[in-house]
């Protein structure tokens, strides 16, 4: 590594920090938890296995089975058993965690759509044209 990119990696660190504690402070207010919105997105295309879900999201299996009880008790997801293997189970996202989440999603959006709107059309551009590269960079080794 070399001491550019050691310096880039500390402020890009930086940055996602803020950015991770700013949308935590859009969602601190409502009845879904930053971290049960991104369990519940992780279920908006289908039922997932526990262990996946805990790989997902970098927790051990009874971190996630945790979670998930409380996302079931309050209605937003149901457990069921995965079709090949009754051993496993899986999480599903109910029509009211589908809510939950469109509603959390929009807030967050809306926050961060008006903080771009602070920024120039130069700026803007300049994020937009950073995605492709932060994609990259997030999508594995």
């Amino acid at each position: 590594m070399t001491a550019s990119e050691r310096e880039l990696a500390e402020q890009l660190n930086l940055r996602l920090r803020h950015v991770v504690l700013m949308m935590r402070q859009v969602s601190a207010d409502q009845p879904v938890t930053g971290q049960q919105l991104s369990v519940l997105g992780s279920l908006e295309h289908g039922p997932r296995r526990m262990t996946e879900l805990a790989a997902e999201h970098g927790v051990r299996l009874p971190t996630m089975t945790a979670q998930i009880n409380r996302l079931e008790r309050d209605g937003l997801v149901t457990r069921g058993r995965d079709g090949a293997d009754a051993r496993v189970v899986t999480a599903r996202l109910t029509g009211t965690g589908r809510d939950r989440l469109a509603d959390g999603r929009e807030r967050r959006l809306t926050f961060l759509s008006g903080r771009l709107a602070n920024l120039s059309d130069e700026e803007r551009a300049r994020v937009a044209a950073a995605l492709p590269a932060l994609d990259k960079l997030l999508s594995g080794p």
